[in-house]
């Protein structure tokens, strides 16, 4: 199969670029002390994955809705660390955020020696989305459902090859917990994000993915690639045909989250701006239906509630991340 190019996997795998335009939305009228110019977004993994798809696409709401662009930078590497970093020591100000993910949660555990404290460095402001991962092979693997997954794999010891977003991404997190819970074994391949592990699967280098649907759903839609199941515990709306991995390994569950944070000593009433009107793009109908045409739906949470699944999750994959004695210098 021919490699497909930078600009293919972007164009295919920018769902949010390709949907029909959110209405025009009205500027705020009142005064404003904030934002007075353009707002940095900082992503951590490469263009045309699913944080960078969620970013442009809640950069864009509040650019509208605020008058001032949202400007998403991407700066991949070290599983999202280099950009987490970045905010962290970036100005308390409210002109740079971080677009916040599950690695954020996984990458307290799975980095031993981080020179920053996530938790004690970071302000949650709100939850965006939430969309599960499917587990999806390239269609020249001959398996079409979990079951035969599992007993390809082990009747193949290392012939398949797993992509991911990088090495801690939630992705692979997603792989490690099945692996750890059928005993399978596959070769993992790091990305610098999950567009560059895409468009592998996509030529047959590398044969499976647990991928978040988001950057998928074009791809399984076209036939170009097979999904065999979904991570989250139930059946997404996106790929209502598409049972859950739980299905056949009980209590299998793993859904990733994305959602909005900023360096710590931000002023509260910035913080309370953004999740005001990130709130108010979470209620609107046309951003619904776009976030499901995605494979996503919205997590509307503020502050204190998205400060809790994050402390949810990190005590989640940290025990993962331990039993699996995996790690990363």
């Amino acid at each position: 199969m021919t490699k497909l190019s930078r600009r293919n996997i972007l164009r295919l795998s920018a769902g949010a670029a390709t949907l029909p335009a959110l209405p025009a939305l009205p500027r705020i009228a009142r005064a404003q002390s904030y934002p007075t110019r353009s707002v940095l977004v900082l992503v951590g993994y490469s263009a045309g994955g699913p944080t960078d798809i969620c970013a442009r696409l809640i950069g864009g709401w509040l650019s509208k809705r605020l008058g001032q662009q949202f400007v998403v930078e991407n700066r991949d590497g070290a599983g999202s660390n280099i950009a987490t970093e970045a905010a962290i020591h970036a100005d308390p100000d409210g002109y740079t955020l971080l677009l916040v993910t599950s690695s954020n949660a996984i990458n307290a555990t799975l980095y031993p020696h981080l020179k920053f404290n996530y938790m004690a460095s970071m302000v949650p402001i709100c939850g965006i989305m939430q969309a599960p991962s499917v587990l999806e092979v390239n269609p020249s693997v001959p398996v079409h459902s979990t079951a035969e997954f599992i007993a390809y794999a082990k009747a193949n010891p290392g012939k398949l090859d797993l992509g991911t977003a990088g090495n801690g991404s939630p992705p692979h997190m997603f792989a490690e917990l099945f692996m750890s819970m059928t005993s399978v074994k596959l070769n993992v391949v790091g990305y610098r994000g999950g567009g560059p592990a895409l468009i592998d699967l996509l030529s047959g280098q590398v044969q499976v993915m647990f991928e978040g649907i988001t950057s998928s759903i074009g791809y399984i839609r076209a036939g170009k690639l097979r999904p065999l199941a979904v991570t989250s515990a139930k059946r997404s709306a996106a790929l209502p045909d598409v049972p859950p991995i739980a299905d056949t390994v009980p209590g299998y569950d793993a859904t990733g989250w994305f959602g909005l944070g900023a360096p710590k000593g931000t002023p509260q009433a910035v913080i309370d701006t953004l999740a005001k009107e990130v709130a108010a793009g979470l209620a609107d109908p046309a951003m619904k239906q776009k976030m499901a045409s995605l494979g996503a739906e919205p997590m509307p949470m503020g502050p204190d509630e998205f400060g809790k699944l994050i402390a949810d999750d990190t005590e989640k994959w940290g025990k993962v991340i331990r039993a699996a004695d995996i790690h990363i210098d």
